[in-house]
Formats: structure tokens, C-alpha cells, sequence
């Protein structure tokens, strides 16, 4: 059997607030799962926003097809208040990058995280 990541705890202030910040971003919902507010990402990793953890700012990088990066980027274009740009030497600057021959995209969290989107691995 393949090792498989199934699941991350991602600490936030508010675990409601922080989960349903990405699932906006990724289309999904989170639910409840114990202390947790639980995001489904694929079959095999769910994402375990919780707020009683110490604060720690993370990265966390997906791969996305382009027609789900069609829709991310369409929320993110229609949200001023959402920082994102194309790499961190250039600032949120609200455009993407080609890097590894696809698109790609950084987006700031609330809590100081950092998601990166991109459709080929850089």
C-alpha cells in the first residue's frame, strides 16, 4: 500500500471562519468532526481547521485542473478584499504565473497562510 496524507490540522483563530475562507476558494463545505472543522480536499486528505492550537502561519500548495482554476480565479476576481498575486517577489499583485508551463496563484488567508493554486507542478 502507497503512503497517502490523510489529513492536516491547519491552526487558525476562528476554525469556522478559516475552513470555509478555503472551501470558498475550492468549492466544498466543511463540517463538523469533533474539535475540528473538517475539509474534504480529495478521497484520500481532509483539512483540520482548529482554533484551540498555537498560531502558526503555513504553506499549503494544490494542484488543481483548469476548470476549477477558472473558478478559483473567477472568486478571487470578484472579492477585492481577497489578497492574492503570482508569486511572493511580486506582491499581492491580483495577476498569475506560468510557472512549470501552467497557472498558477498565491493567495493570503486570514490567519497568515499562504495557498498556492497552480494547474501543472512548478
Amino acid at each position: 500500500m502507497p503512503i497517502t496524507l490523510n489529513h492536516l490540522i491547519i491552526p487558525v483563530t476562528d476554525r469556522w471562519a478559516g475552513s470555509r475562507f478555503l472551501a470558498r476558494l475550492i468549492g466544498d463545505e466543511p463540517v463538523a468532526a469533533g474539535p475540528f472543522a473538517a475539509l474534504r480536499v480529495n478521497t484520500d486528505l481532509t483539512l483540520d481547521f482548529a482554533d484551540d492550537q498555537p498560531q502558526a502561519a503555513g504553506h499549503y500548495a494544490f494542484l488543481l485542473d483548469d476548470t476549477r482554476f477558472d473558478a478559483l480565479l473567477a472568486v478571487l476576481a470578484a472579492d477585492p478584499g481577497i489578497d492574492y498575486g503570482s508569486g511572493v517577489e511580486h506582491g499581492w499583485d491580483r495577476r498569475t504565473n506560468s510557472l512549470g508551463g501552467g497557472r498558477g496563484v498565491y493567495v493570503c488567508d486570514p490567519n497568515g497562510h499562504s495557498y498556492e493554486f497552480f494547474t501543472a507542478v512548478p
